[in-house]
C-alpha cells in the first residue's frame, strides 16, 4: 500500500519517515519529496508497504500523531492523476505575448 504522509518537519529525512514505520511493519520504500530547485523538502513524503494489514495499522496509529512538533497527517496514497495537455491554462507562446 502507499501512504501519504503530510505537515511533516522541513528537517525529517527520508530514513526518518521509513523509521517512523518499520514499527508497524516491513517497508519497501519511503521518500521526502524535495522542491527540484532548491533541493529542501516539500514537508510531505509517501511511503510503500507491502502488507496492507500493517499499512493500515500503521496510517491509524501514526495520523495526527506529533512529529518534531508537528501534527503529521497520514492517509492511503491517492492515484496520481494523469495531467491534460488541455487544462485551461495559457502559457507566454499562446497569448501572444513576447512577440515584437
Amino acid at each position: 500500500m502507499n501512504i501519504y504522509v503530510s505537515n511533516l518537519s522541513f528537517n525529517v529525512i527520508d530514513e526518518d519517515l521509513k523509521a517512523f514505520f518499520e514499527e508497524y511493519g516491513e517497508v519497501s520504500s519511503a521518500r521526502i519529496i524535495t522542491d527540484k530547485f532548491s533541493g529542501r523538502s516539500r514537508g510531505f513524503g509517501f511511503v510503500e508497504m507491502p502488507n496492507d494489514e500493517e499499512a493500515k495499522k500503521a496510517i491509524a496509529e501514526l495520523d495526527k500523531g506529533v512529529v518534531e512538533g508537528r501534527a503529521i497527517n497520514v492517509t492511503e496514497a491517492k492515484p496520481r492523476e494523469e495531467r491534460s495537455n488541455n487544462n485551461n491554462r495559457r502559457s507566454f507562446a499562446e497569448s501572444g505575448r513576447g512577440r515584437y
